[in-house]
């Protein structure tokens, strides 16, 4: 019984002959598997992008499309203050926009053009003071977006 489960044990190690064996077969065989196999491989990368890229785009909540212009530590920041920017822009459109609505969109346009600087400043900060620094730029644009959505009537 020993020697026999030490055999089975010998057989599964690799040994430099199995090793030039296989080398030998992927040589013969390699070059008439890879022209059939590559076109799927190549189809199966692509499609694993795109779900990835859709993924991405879900989370920060913008179109695919516009996935390229959010990245870094500070995307989903950077996408919420986009999302902000466009918010501003549908109140200085709306037909029930005050003085006071035009006043606040003017004061935060200005708030988000710092929060931008802060949060791409703070892609090269160390971790602990960025993750402070998106804290606190996070915070903000709660805020900011909260008093967006009452003056939209939301």
């Amino acid at each position: 019984m020993a020697r026999k489960a030490k055999q089975d044990a010998g057989e599964a190690r690799i040994t430099p002959k199995k090793a030039k064996n296989a080398i030998a077969v992927a040589k013969v065989l390699g070059p008439a598997v890879i022209p059939v196999v590559a076109p799927y491989a190549v189809r199966a990368a692509g499609a694993a992008r795109e779900l990835y890229d859709r993924y991405q785009a879900r989370k920060l909540g913008v179109a695919v499309d516009q996935l390229g212009e959010f990245s870094g530590r500070g995307a989903a920041l950077h996408a919420r203050i986009a999302g902000l920017v466009q918010g501003l822009s549908e109140l200085r459109k709306s037909s029930k926009a005050t003085d006071a609505d035009a006043k606040f969109a003017t004061d935060t346009q200005g708030t988000l053009e710092q929060l931008s600087a802060t949060v791409r400043a703070a892609e090269r900060m160390p971790a602990g003071r960025r993750k402070a620094a998106h804290r606190a730029v996070a915070s903000e644009l709660d805020s900011l977006e909260e008093q967006l959505l009452h003056r939209l009537g939301v």
